[in-house]
């Protein structure tokens, strides 16, 4: 074992604080990884919070990792020491079920192993996430990333990058298709970069006229404001594919309506309450309404080395680790463009 530095939330209510813990020696298959920087994801808040109702504490929260190798087990065969590498939103699964065999270990049958709030599969402890200086991650659970790369900006992919990036290429949008994105926050301006750089025809949707700049600097051909009733019939009848990024409560049959006969709207934002589908929104042009989870370690190389290929990082605002509650705060009223970054250097060792 070996003492690491974090920041933790002890209890519901409680501010995130410094907390000191110990990570578990390199396993054989293991990796250490001194953290750089980690992604701050509306998740994390919902767990720190225990806003799903299910938070173990003290839960250190962060699962947009990107720092360099320190150490390998005897087996690691994939890393050396000083390569810059990744750790999304899970570090383990069965590896056993249909879906694990097929490089979908987020769909895993029996659970994935959460970056955080997750118990591990050889001791039952509860997993630690990136708000802190190290990481110790089993070698089939890293990820490499390109060197080309601001390694800051990566983080946000290892989870807001992949949540976008997945189902974009399992509906195969591509050129000829008219995509819509819906959203632009820290899921929807990933969706509208890698929707572009797919070759599609972008529009966003959004609620905010501050907003239409960004979307056509970022990559939409269009923006339409979802408020203005008169552009929302325009465009009805007229998409391929929909990607509805918005964790907040919505109207989600005004985009069901915009969809072409065959077309599909997945949703990836995670309203806390339920959405209301009309059953004729469907069945009229024989649409369909999905949903998607971030994605399998195969995938989630891939889009990396996408982003290598095409240049494509998240857009950060970098903070200190003591600036995590301003952040949330931030966060809850759509104040960042478009992620969070914890600038691990900045995290002070603590006393006991």
């Amino acid at each position: 074992m070996f003492a690491c530095t974090g920041y933790a939330a002890t209890a519901a209510e409680a501010r995130l604080a410094p907390f000191s813990f110990t990570r578990r020696d390199v396993r054989p298959d293991d990796v250490q990884i001194e953290i750089l920087y980690c992604g701050v994801c509306h998740s994390d808040l919902h767990q720190a919070r225990n806003e799903w109702h299910n938070t173990v504490y003290p839960c250190v929260p962060g699962h947009e990792i990107v720092g360099r190798v320190v150490e390998t087990g005897g087996n690691v065969t994939r890393f050396r020491a000083g390569d810059l590498v990744g750790v999304g939103c899970l570090v383990d699964s069965c590896r056993e079920c249909r879906n694990c065999r097929d490089g979908l270990e987020q769909y895993c049958e029996v659970g994935f192993v959460g970056t955080y709030n997750g118990r591990d599969r050889q001791d039952g402890s509860i997993t630690y996430g990136g708000y802190s200086s190290a990481v110790v991650v089993d070698q089939s659970f890293v990820l490499k990333v390109p060197g080309n790369l601001d390694p800051a900006a990566v983080a946000p992919l290892l989870c807001a990058g992949i949540t976008t990036y997945s189902p974009l290429r399992h509906w195969k949008v591509g050129p000829g298709q008219r995509v819509g994105i819906v959203g632009l926050g820290g899921l929807g301006h990933m969706g509208v970069k890698f929707a572009r750089a797919f070759g599609a025809e972008v529009v966003l949707f959004t609620t905010s006229a501050s907003k239409v700049e960004d979307g056509l600097r970022l990559g939409a051909h269009e923006v339409v404001l979802s408020r203005d009733a008169d552009a929302m019939a325009r465009e009805a009848g007229r998409f391929d594919f929909i990607l509805d990024a918005v964790a907040a409560d919505h109207d989600i049959n005004a985009y069901l309506n915009l969809l072409k006969r065959d077309g599909t709207l997945v949703q990836v934002g995670a309203p806390e309450e339920k959405l209301p589908i009309a059953a004729f929104s469907l069945i009229l042009k024989r649409r369909s309404f999905a949903g998607s989870l971030i994605g399998g370690i195969p995938e989630t190389q891939e889009m990396l080395d996408f982003c290598g290929t095409h240049g494509i990082t998240a857009d950060i605002e970098m903070i200190r680790m003591d600036e995590i509650e301003d952040a949330y705060a931030r966060m809850l009223r759509s104040d960042v463009k478009y992620r969070f970054v914890i600038d691990m250097a900045t995290l002070q060792p603590t006393a006991g």
